[in-house]
């Protein structure tokens, strides 16, 4: 057996171990015999939300708007994307087949109309579903600290990204074993013992932070993960999110979305999308996602609404979170 097979099994079984699965994971049969896994959130009952996920991440993304989503009435749909979580691989995919799968997921749970929301790396994948899904099918399209179209120039990028996707062009294999490797390492580090501590401390002061500067900070229910009580189930519920979850099946999904994500061509012009109006929200000192490209998108969007934070980075935008939930499902939400 060669050595990329034996890493892939051994960080399979290790990640594996550390995933966790909840009442509230599901997985959808396409008509091609791929399945989706999605986790539902907020209220059973309430307007239907389908959220992407960002990159690299997983449907676990949106558990910390679980109560967000119950206060607002909100049936919150969160789905792992192609070879994320639980999501069937899908090789040779284009952003441009998102919609389908996402329209399929839709009409297989009965839901007419529906709005969608992509966080970070999702947020070019809800573009897409309002260039390529029927208006009449959603009731809102909203980007929430976006990823941003390398169309507006891969210089704005970050020199790490630039290199990691010139790499993954090259010799996208040798990217996906020295992934594995990284992630294995990543979480033996994680784990140990100065880590955890750091990382505790590091939550405890962020979740006062982030009561401190939300508008209902007085409100206890305002804690993005109520459910997670101490830092330390915050640190493994950010773990499973961020680390174990999304690389379960290997690290080749997320080389692959790079690809995706970061091509000059997304496979619609920006002009053609007619969806009114695609709402987004990003931070002006966003360094993985460079405002200057998103303002670069929404000059070229025919119908859109842009709110920019003077103040936040891709990390602090959080605190406006629940503003934009509120702000895109109140309209045409019957």
């Amino acid at each position: 057996m060669s050595f990329r097979p034996c890493l892939h099994l051994r960080m399979q079984n290790q990640v594996r171990r550390m995933t966790t699965y909840s009442s509230k994971d599901h997985i959808f049969e396409l008509p091609d015999g791929r399945k989706l896994g999605y986790a539902e959130y907020g209220s059973p009952t309430g307007k239907p939300l389908l959220y992407f996920h960002g990159y690299p991440s997983c449907r676990l993304e949106a558990s910390v708007a679980d109560e967000m989503a119950k206060r607002h009435n909100i049936r919150l749909i969160s789905i792992d994307r192609p070879g994320f979580g639980i999501s069937t691989p899908q090789p040779n995919r284009r952003l441009v087949d998102w919609p389908a799968d996402v329209r399929n997921i839709a009409e297989g749970l009965n839901i007419p109309q529906f709005a969608v929301m992509g966080c970070s790396g999702g947020g070019p994948f809800a573009l897409a579903c309002a260039h390529s899904l029927p208006k009449s099918m959603l009731t809102g399209v909203g980007l929430f600290a976006s990823g941003p179209p390398w169309a507006a120039g891969a210089h704005h990028m970050s020199t790490y990204r630039r290199v990691f996707v010139s790499l993954a062009k090259v010799v996208p294999s040798a990217v996906s074993s020295g992934l594995g490797l990284l992630i294995r390492l990543l979480v033996w580090v994680v784990n140990t013992r100065p880590v955890v501590s750091r990382t505790n401390r590091w939550l405890e002061e962020t979740s006062k932070k982030s009561q401190d500067a939300s508008p209902e900070s007085n409100d206890k229910s305002s804690d993005p993960s109520p459910q997670t009580k101490t830092p330390e189930e915050r640190r493994q519920n950010l773990l499973r999110m961020l680390v174990y979850e999304p690389f379960v099946q290997g690290p080749e999904a997320a080389v692959h979305e790079a690809l995706i994500l970061s091509s000059q061509d997304w496979g619609f012009d920006f002009e053609n999308v007619q969806y009114d109006a695609v709402k987004i929200w990003h931070g002006a000192k966003d360094k993985n996602a460079p405002a200057v490209a998103i303002r670069y998108l929404t000059e070229r969007l025919p119908h859109c609404q842009y709110t920019e934070f003077e103040e936040d980075t891709h990390y602090t935008m959080w605190k406006h979170f629940e503003g934009a939930l509120t702000d895109l499902m109140s309209e045409k939400s019957e």
